[in-house]
């Protein structure tokens, strides 16, 4: 008997260990109020074009203590919210020179695997951009992560991109030190 108790204390013990590894691993949605997709480009090789999207939205997987398989996001851009602080180009980039907004309304970014840690490393995944598909990988850092004010648990993060633009088919020419595109993501999310 005391043999039988001692084997299903074992296997009890063992569950709660293999279900705490799997419970670490929860499901965020992205707060759009405390997140920020900004981008710079070289304007002629004399300043910087500054500008964000203010209107996205997503989701993504996270465990501080699992491997690379659990990591994971999907972000979906509404490319007419496009911003510059100047209406004119915003004009300018909505349309058939850049971002063509009327024909790509949407860009999205899909990930397809993750090396590194809960703390830093790389997300591979495929943008959609312009109508154009290609695979890109983001350095990602993990800011912080904890309870919220309003009974609520967040994780923060910031990743760093460059992208070439003719890579996605917007080829209008800035000069010759402007075909790369910066891109800095502030990810906020909040555990579901």
């Amino acid at each position: 008997m005391k043999s039988v108790l001692k084997f299903l204390a074992i296997i009890v013990v063992s569950s709660s260990i293999v279900g705490a590894g799997i419970a670490s691993a929860a499901d965020y949605k992205i707060d759009p109020a405390h997140s920020f997709i900004q981008f710079k480009t070289k304007h002629l090789g004399y300043s910087w074009l500054i500008g964000r999207f203010n209107d996205f939205e997503g989701s993504f997987t996270y465990d501080p203590t699992a491997g690379a398989d659990v990591q994971k996001i999907n972000v979906t851009i509404n490319t007419n919210s496009v911003d510059t602080n100047w209406a004119d180009r915003e004009k300018h980039l909505r349309g058939g020179d850049f971002l063509e907004v009327d024909k790509h309304p949407v860009a999205t970014f899909v990930s397809t695997g993750y090396s590194g840690d809960g703390n830093v490393g790389v997300m591979a995944g495929d943008l959609t951009l312009h109508g154009v598909t290609k695979p890109i990988e983001i350095t990602v850092e993990r800011i912080g992560e904890g309870p919220d004010p309003w009974g609520g648990y967040r994780a923060g993060f910031t990743g760093k991109i460059m992208l070439t633009r003719s890579d996605f088919g917007i080829t209008y020419d800035l000069g010759p030190t402007s075909t790369v595109l910066e891109m800095d993501l502030f990810v906020e999310g909040i555990r579901q």
